[in-house]
């Protein structure tokens, strides 16, 4: 019998949660033995060094929602390498459906990553709606996402299954600034969502009271209006000697083991993977109550759940941990267990097998 064929389909290769965990199910598929490829439709990105060899990888360069170009070579990479399904993710659904129209035999699983929980009610639905009727299953990464795909869209097999996070070895080279001081990081691209202004104020008056602690932003930095609004208000509060901005990096394993406290304050979420990350690296976390964070977290157990947009309470949380070392070692513990016990490989790699085979 030969093996499943299949390709995860992907916009980018930027380092966002939907992106890594495309490459993670890319690797892990190859792993199990299954004939797995990756394709990025529009860009690349510095994940294409996560990408193990065993993994089949394409790169389209497309430049338009319907590149005709585009999709006459997915289609004969699909040919050549015997894929059976597509497991389109975000936005990618759009194109993984015009894949079909041109090449019926496909099966199509999406997974559906949309962050914006807390506005469901203002996103586009026309194209999705439509694509759903050619989905075999759908993927929702909170429950929130698998109400709304039931109410929403056609796809009857709707399935809610936990993202997982592992660590890939890369070398060891980001080393974190600020001397001897305890750290706070924060892993999430500069993107309004994430709220990094409200980290920010938070964080400033924090400082008065806890001097010797510094504050660590990675993530993608895009030459964006938000971005440098970002930038422009370390510099206005004159923090630039506590706060340090990063960029993208992939030695995200290294750059926890540097870290003391983590913190997710965002305005929405779905399953964010920094979370989950955050638990490997035994890290006590302060995270707002949004998308399933405060599942994943155990409020006074293994962090801190707060108020979104509330710098006061945001402040409050950093407080209390700075000065319970105690307390940032057992939450710390205690959201590794939860990790491990609820956030496995394993248990989604044998959900989603399951999936692929309806």
């Amino acid at each position: 019998m030969s093996k499943l064929g299949v390709i995860q389909i992907i916009d980018s290769l930027n380092t966002g949660g939907a992106e890594v965990l495309a490459v993670n199910i890319a690797n892990s598929l190859s792993e199990n033995g299954m004939n797995s490829h990756l394709c990025a439709t529009r860009k690349e990105g510095s994940l294409i060094k996560n990408i193990n060899a065993s993994v089949g990888y394409l790169f389209l360069n497309r430049k338009k929602a319907i590149d005709i170009k585009a999709l006459i070579s997915l289609k004969k990479y699909i040919k050549v390498n015997n894929i059976s399904i597509i497991h389109a993710h975000a936005t990618s659904f759009f194109f993984a459906f015009c894949t079909k129209i041109i090449y019926w035999k496909l099966k199509i699983v999406w997974h559906d990553h949309y962050g914006k929980s807390d506005s469901l009610a203002k996103r586009p639905v026309t194209a999705l709606k439509i694509s759903s009727l050619f989905f075999n299953a759908i993927i929702s990464v909170n429950a929130d996402l698998k109400t709304w795909a039931k109410n929403n869209l056609f796809c009857k097999n709707l399935f809610f299954l936990n993202n997982f996070a592992i660590f890939n070895n890369f070398e060891e080279k980001t080393l974190l600034r600020g001397n001897n001081t305890k750290k706070i990081v924060h892993l999430a691209a500069f993107r309004a969502q994430k709220d990094h202004e409200n980290l920010i104020n938070a964080y400033a008056s924090f400082l008065k009271r806890n001097s010797n602690w510094t504050l660590h932003l990675v993530g993608q930095i895009n030459n964006t209006a938000y971005s440098k609004k970002i930038v422009l208000l370390i510099k206005e509060l004159k923090l630039e000697k506590h706060i340090f901005v990063y960029g993208s990096c992939l030695d995200i394993k290294n750059i926890l083991k540097q870290s003391d406290i983590a913190v997710l304050p965002s305005k929405s979420e779905g399953l964010p993977l920094a979370l989950l990350e955050y638990g490997l690296a035994k890290l006590p976390v302060v995270v707002t109550n949004v998308g399933e964070c405060a599942k994943v977290v155990e409020n006074n157990k293994s962090g801190i759940v707060v108020t979104p947009n509330n710098n006061l309470e945001l402040e409050e949380a950093l407080h209390e941990l700075a000065n319970s070392e105690e307390k940032r070692i057992l939450f710390g513990k205690q959201h590794y267990k939860n990790i491990l016990e609820k956030y496995s490989k394993e248990s989604f790699m044998n959900q989603l097998l399951k999936i692929y085979t309806l």
